[in-house]
């Protein structure tokens, strides 16, 4: 791909398409100038959210990373329902990335919608507002008199009527209104229904343009040679090999390895598999799953820094009808998107150039002007489309390799993982051990509760000064401040931090304590006789909306309906990222192999404000949830990862998917997140399933059975 001149309608293209809504074309050449040309002259931008040009095109500004319901779709919408817009006339610009014009860009949390939702209705509704003002005083009318629909300003007595475009030069003259008003819902047009996701043609079509897509003139492409063992570094290498195989041109060396930089991504393979490197492994060599599993145990042993505690438990145990313990794990699990961590760095004098699928494209941006020690105005981050994140690209290791390499070799580099790199380098999802004790009283309530939290701290493993008095209440999600109304309860936490590179996966450690939490749940409701959707529901009044997810999910599932021979049915529901869900699993063994019939899952995330996207987002959880339920599990052996690619880390095959029902419960609510809440009850529905049909407990996962 050559630099070419480039303007703004070339680089974010949307035409129009029969029955396909609208189609966004991504072209991201690999030039500084020209990505983000200013606005048309005169026209009306109120805010950092849109412009409206005199051409009468409306252009919405996305300041997140296209992934989860797709800022690209989701975002517009917002806008264009305030702004009573013509939708089939909108255009989206992926913002640049700025240290702070457009706010925080990081994606992920489940933070898009609900962080956004306020402030994208309020620039439309500012536009509006400005754009009605302007028609009334060009009409010489009251501006009470007149509204706004599908992209124009009318005048309610007469019907006459002005575009966007024709009112953009007046509007942009106007004082801006501090409070202009909202919508009600019941007026959306746009907003809660079923729109396509813009991106869609694409991405299925193999024209979304990726990072690992791009080229510039003397790109070199760069693998990166790292120590297998966490922690480990080079003590010495000799590069005459790799310099003879055709097509490398350069070795150097940085913190992390060394890079072999080559016309072509096989003569960088070729170069590395030829490279002479002494690693010097570290203190982490002898480190193994089951030196993993012993510290992990031993560490149950030692009191935790408390997280909640409520009454007196330990009088309640002593006093309890009936009592029961248990031990559950959790392993670590890799994130191993489609695309593998892939960066394209331009390292110039002054100055940086990145071409990047990044979940936090400012921390970027930040990263390379502190390698480089030049200013953050100086380093231009674009940000592409991203095949798949889950939390892996919240972290910009990876570009800082990229950025290091470039500065190293003195020409732009593009630096690709391999998907061996990708799963051996991986920021794993923590392990943990649970250690759990519950009492029921004669009538079969919940009595009391212990719970102690044996992992591994993703702060405490990357900012260890926040972690104050040994408790990192985020490693405690979902196992304290639980919907139920439980007497006597004590939930404590113990710091496990090890050589195992940790970081965030899709709903964290949610995605470990929901599991123990729901499983742990189904044995005292066993304990004390009861069905496990009738012993939630009468511990669920101080949370209506949970109560009012579980009731909605047992209706639609069928739970009181008789199943065929060898199946059953489990429970499990949780609250996290500012969302509810609540799951029934259908589940059998066929030929001794558990099989997951089908999954409903009732969601109440406030307003579902793009109800497609939703529904997709709940399916690729509950795919994702499953992966890790059936088959998910890195082990270590000296101080290596075992696994290196999917055959021997496999991952839900399409004939393994369950039907999935979506149950989307709207509320009034302040809005959560998506992304995440619908995937932790998954774990924990299927066990409590599988022991429906079995009448064996799930204590460790994956799932082996029999």
């Amino acid at each position: 791909m050559k630099r070419t001149g480039i303007n703004r309608r070339d680089f974010v293209k949307i035409v129009s398409t029969a029955g396909a809504g609208l189609v966004l074309g991504f072209y991201l050449p690999p030039q500084s100038k020209g990505l983000f040309a200013e606005p048309q002259p005169a026209s009306f931008v109120p805010n950092v959210w849109l412009r409206i040009d005199p051409s009468g095109t409306v252009t919405i500004t996305v300041a997140k990373s296209e992934m989860g319901q797709g800022p690209h779709t989701y975002f517009p919408m917002i806008v264009a329902e305030e702004l009573e817009a013509d939708w089939q006339a909108i255009k989206v610009e992926q913002a640049p990335t700025h240290p702070d014009r457009y706010g925080s860009q990081s994606t992920g949390g489940s933070t898009g919608v609900r962080t956004s939702w306020e402030k994208l209705r309020l620039a439309g509704a500012t536009a509006r507002e400005m754009l009605i003002s302007a028609a009334a005083a060009k009409w010489g009318v009251n501006r009470t008199t007149c509204y706004a629909e599908k992209g124009k300003i009318f005048h309610k007595p007469t019907g006459k009527a002005l575009a966007f475009g024709e009112l953009a030069v007046a509007a942009a003259k106007l004082p801006v209104p501090e409070k202009p008003p909202l919508k009600s819902p019941g007026n959306f047009k746009i907003v809660g229904t079923w729109v396509p996701q813009l991106t869609t043609p694409d991405r299925s079509s193999g024209r979304a343009i990726f990072a690992g897509d791009l080229k510039v003139p003397g790109m070199l492409y760069a693998t990166l040679a790292r120590c297998p063992v966490f922690g480990g570094k080079a003590a010495s290498f000799a590069a005459a090999k790799a310099e003879a195989v055709p097509g490398v041109k350069k070795v150097v060396a940085i913190d992390r390895g060394i890079a072999v930089l080559a016309d072509s991504t096989w003569a960088a393979l070729k170069g590395r598999e030829a490279l002479e490197v002494k690693w010097d492994e570290g203190p982490a060599a002898t480190l193994s799953s089951a030196s993993l599993h012993r510290l992990f145990a031993e560490r149950a042993k030692q009191q935790g820094a408390v997280g909640q505690k409520e009454g007196d438990c330990e009088k309640a145990f002593a006093e309890s009808f009936n009592k029961i313990d248990a031990l559950y794990e959790m392993p670590f699990i890799s994130h191993s998107p489609l695309e593998p961590m892939n960066c394209l760095a331009d390292v110039k004098a002054g100055s940086c150039e990145i071409w990047v699928g990044s979940q936090n494209p400012q921390a970027a941006q930040t990263s390379a002007a502190n390698i480089l020690k030049i200013p953050k105005e100086k380093v231009t981050v674009h940000l592409t489309l991203l095949g798949g994140g889950f939390g892996r690209r919240l972290v910009n290791d990876f570009v800082e390799e990229a950025v290091k390499i470039s500065q190293a070799a003195g020409a732009p580099v593009k630096l690709f993982w391999t998907r061996e790199d990708d799963m051996q380098h991986d920021l794993y999802r923590p392990a943990s051990q649970h250690v759990l004790s519950g009492a029921v009283d004669k009538s079969g309530k919940l009595l009391a509760w212990k719970h102690r939290v044996v992992a591994p701290s993703i702060t405490g493993q990357r900012e260890p000064g926040r972690i104050i008095g040994g408790l990192d209440k985020s490693a405690l999600n979902c196992a304290i401040d639980m919907p139920y109304a439980i007497p006597h309860l004590l939930v404590d936490y113990v710091m496990a931090n090890t050589a195992v590179p940790i970081g965030a996966w899709r709903s964290v450690y949610a995605s470990q304590n929901v599991f123990v939490v729901e499983s742990f749940l189904d044995e005292l409701a066993a304990l004390a006789k009861k069905d496990p959707v009738a012993f939630r529901l009468e511990m669920l009044d101080k949370t209506p909306r949970m109560k009012k997810l579980v009731e909605t999910v047992a209706e639609k599932s069928g739970w009181r309906q008789k199943l065929p021979p060898g199946h059953g049915r489990g429970v499990a529901c949780s609250f996290c990222f500012g969302s509810y869900a609540a799951e029934i699993a259908e589940v059998s063994l066929e030929k001794g192999r558990l099989r997951v019939h089908k999954i409903d899952v009732a969601v109440d995330c406030g307003l579902a404000v793009a109800p497609n996207t939703l529904e997709a987002q709940v399916e690729g959880a509950v795919a994702l949830a499953l992966t890790a339920v059936l088959k998910g599990e890195i082990t270590f052996a000296k101080g290596r990862t075992e696994q290196g690619n999917f055959d021997a880390y496999p991952i839900l095959t399409i004939e393994e998917m369950p039907k999935v029902a979506v149950h989307i419960v709207n509320s009034h609510e302040p809005l959560g997140g998506i992304g995440e809440p619908p995937l932790p009850p998954v774990a924990p529905a299927v066990a409590n399933a599988l022991f429906a049909v079995t009448g064996q407990r799930v204590r460790k996962l994956p799932i082996i059975f029999p």
